[in-house]
């Protein structure tokens, strides 16, 4: 299994030009660590929100490619979003980080995901893929879209990154100049 930092890493290192939405919690602070840009949005206190988050964002932006970095908690609390995704067909690959534990609260385990990749693809999403190791995820290419990617991580055995030091404010005037920013000439899907 993976760890989730070095996860995050690969992800947002492999999408330079990407637009990231990211859970709350130390998924938020890991990201904020590993690749703070001004192309990412930390949603902080906001369990649950990201995948609609981001689904506005690429609907709005659709020449722009949006990575949202889900936890598998986060996921497990909004279902109902895989659907209105799907339907949409918005250029996005929706990261679902699963160490089995809400870690940003006290480790408690979180309750079973079932088959991620199945609701995904059951919902009509264009692709679904799982991965366990650091290999699987540098060689998955993610290009159809929309996209799910089921990454399991091991229980943190590191602290988590620092806190985002932005106020909100400064957060959503700096991701919206990001956001008008022209992306990266080449290639934008994700290739790990």
């Amino acid at each position: 299994m993976l760890d989730i930092r070095e996860a995050i890493h690969v992800l947002l290192s492999g999408a330079p030009s990407a637009v990231c939405v990211t859970t709350c919690g130390f998924i938020t602070r890991d990201a904020y660590g590993a690749a703070d840009r001004d192309g990412n949005f930390y949603l902080v206190g906001s369990m649950g929100m990201a995948a609609p988050v981001g689904l506005g964002i690429a609907l709005a932006r659709p020449e722009r490619q949006v990575i949202v970095l889900d936890g598998d908690g986060s996921f497990a609390m909004n279902p109902g979003c895989l659907p209105m995704i799907a339907g949409q067909r918005p250029n996005l690959v929706h990261v679902v980080l699963d160490n089995a534990a809400h870690e940003s609260t006290g480790g408690q385990r979180t309750s079973p995901l079932g088959d991620p990749v199945a609701l995904a693809l059951a919902s009509g999403y264009t692709a679904a893929h799982a991965v366990s190791t650091l290999e699987e995820l540098r060689g998955i290419d993610l290009t159809g879209s929309p996209a799910l990617l089921h990454v399991r991580c091991e229980p943190r055995s590191r602290r988590p990154g620092r806190r985002v030091e932005l106020t909100p404010q400064q957060l959503v005037a700096r991701f919206r100049r990001g956001l008008a920013a022209r992306p990266l000439q080449g290639e934008e899907a994700v290739r790990c």
